[in-house]
C-alpha cells in the first residue's frame, strides 16, 4: 500500500485513477473500500503485495481459471453490482488462494503500443549500422510485446502502417509532430532473447492466463491482442535467460548468430535500476562493441537512459525519450529520435540516423 493512505483510501484512490480504463474495476475497488471484512481478507496477502491491480488480477485469474464461476459470470457479463458482490464474496472464501496468487505473481503491464515506438527505431537502428539481420534483445520485463514488435501491424493516426498487414496484431498509435515515421521495412530477425529475472512464456498456458489476468475484463480488445501475440510468440520462439539484464546482457551477445547486428531493447525497464546499474549496462555495451557492432534501442523517461540526449527536457515531465545507440569498436553514438507519451499510444518523432 502507498504510503500516508489507508487501504480504504488506496483502493478509492485507484478506482479514481488506476481504474480510469475500467468501469467494472472502479465499481469493484469502491466496493473493496467501503467494505472492512474485504480489506481485511486482502491483508492476508503479503503487505508489499496488497496493491489493489495486484489483488484484482489475482481475482481475475481465479475467475479465469474457472474456481470463481459467480465473479466470471458477471465479469462476462460486465454487471458491476454483481462483480463488486461476487469479488467481495471470493475474497472472503477464497482469500488465501488470493493471496498466494499475489505473492507468487507480478503484475504484468502490457503495452502493446510499445510496438509503435520500437518498430521505427529498430529500422533506425539497422539502418544506422546498415544491417540486414538483427538479434532482438530485450533487456526487462514487457511479457513478450517487445520481441514481436516488428511482427506487428501498426497504424499511425490512421495514415500510415508499418509491419505486416496479415499480422493479427493491430496496434494503433498517434502521430505528433510535423515529422512523420520513417516508412522503412523492420530488417530479418534471426533470433529473439529475453532476460528477466522472472521469465513468463506467453505460450505456457498457466502463464498465458496470467497475462489475460492482468488485463481487466472489460477491456475486450486489448484481450483480443494478448491472443494475437502468444500466436506471434509462439511462431517467434523466443528465448528466454533469467537473471537482471545488467548481469545477463553479456551471455545474451553470444545467443545472437555472427552477422547479425545485436539490437538491446530497453522500455521503461532502466528506470527499475539505480543509477550505477545503468552505468554498467551501457558499459556492457561498450564491452560487447570491442567484438562486434551492437546497438541500442530505447524508451525510458528523461535522463533515465544515459548517454541519450535529453533534448533539453525536464525530467518527469509526462513523456518518454526514444533513443537508439551505436557502438562499435572504441565508438559510440546515441541520438534522441523521438518523444512518446502513454508508453507509445502517442509518438512524436524527430530526426536520427
Amino acid at each position: 500500500m502507498s504510503r500516508g493512505r489507508t487501504p480504504s483510501q488506496q483502493y478509492r484512490y485507484f478506482a479514481q485513477t488506476g481504474a480510469a480504463a475500467s468501469p467494472l474495476y472502479e465499481h469493484v475497488s469502491i466496493a473493496f473500500s467501503e467494505s472492512s471484512a474485504a480489506l481485511r481478507a486482502i491483508e492476508a496477502a503479503p503487505a508489499r503485495r496488497r496493491q489493489p491491480a495486484l489483488i484484482l488480477a489475482a481475482l481475475h485469474d481465479l475467475a479465469l481459471a474457472g474456481h470463481a464461476p459467480a465473479l466470471a459470470e458477471a465479469y462476462a457479463n460486465a454487471d458491476s453490482e454483481a462483480a463488486a458482490a461476487a469479488a467481495i464474496a471470493t475474497l472472503l472464501h477464497m482469500g488465501d488462494s488470493v493471496a498466494a496468487i499475489a505473492a507468487r505473481r507480478r503484475m504484468q503491464t502490457i503495452a502493446f503500443e510499445h510496438c509503435a515506438v520500437l518498430y521505427p527505431a529498430i529500422t533506425a537502428a539497422a539502418q544506422w549500422a546498415g544491417a540486414d539481420s538483427i538479434g532482438l534483445i530485450d533487456a526487462g520485463c514487457s511479457a513478450g510485446v517487445n520481441l514481436t514488435a516488428d511482427l506487428a501491424e501498426i497504424t499511425y493516426s490512421g495514415v500510415l502502417s508499418l509491419g505486416d498487414p496479415a499480422s493479427p496484431l493491430k496496434v494503433r498509435s498517434s502521430i505528433k509532430g510535423a515529422h512523420p515515421v520513417p516508412a522503412r521495412s523492420a530488417p530479418a530477425v534471426t533470433v529473439r532473447i529475453g532476460i528477466v529475472p522472472d521469465p513468463i512464456d506467453v505460450t505456457d498456458a498457466d502463464d498465458a492466463r496470467w497475462l489475460r489476468a492482468c488485463i481487466p475484463p472489460d477491456q475486450p480488445e486489448r484481450a483480443a491482442q494478448l491472443e494475437a501475440m502468444r500466436t506471434l510468440a509462439a511462431a517467434a520462439h523466443a528465448e528466454h535467460l533469467r537473471g537482471d539484464p545488467v548481469s545477463v546482457l553479456a551471455s545474451a551477445f553470444a545467443h545472437v548468430p555472427a552477422g547479425a547486428l545485436p539490437v538491446v531493447l530497453t522500455t521503461w525497464s532502466l528506470s527499475q535500476l539505480p543509477h550505477e546499474s545503468r552505468l554498467r549496462f551501457v558499459h556492457q555495451l561498450r564491452d560487447a562493441a570491442r567484438d562486434r557492432p551492437v546497438a541500442w534501442v530505447s524508451a525510458e523517461g528523461v535522463g533515465v537512459a544515459p548517454t541519450v540526449p535529453t533534448l533539453g527536457d525536464r525530467r518527469a515531465s509526462g513523456h518518454s525519450i526514444i533513443g537508439v545507440a551505436f557502438a562499435e569498436n572504441s565508438d559510440f553514438s546515441a541520438e534522441a529520435v523521438g518523444r512518446c507519451w502513454s508508453r507509445g499510444r502517442i509518438v512524436e518523432w524527430l530526426a536520427g540516423p
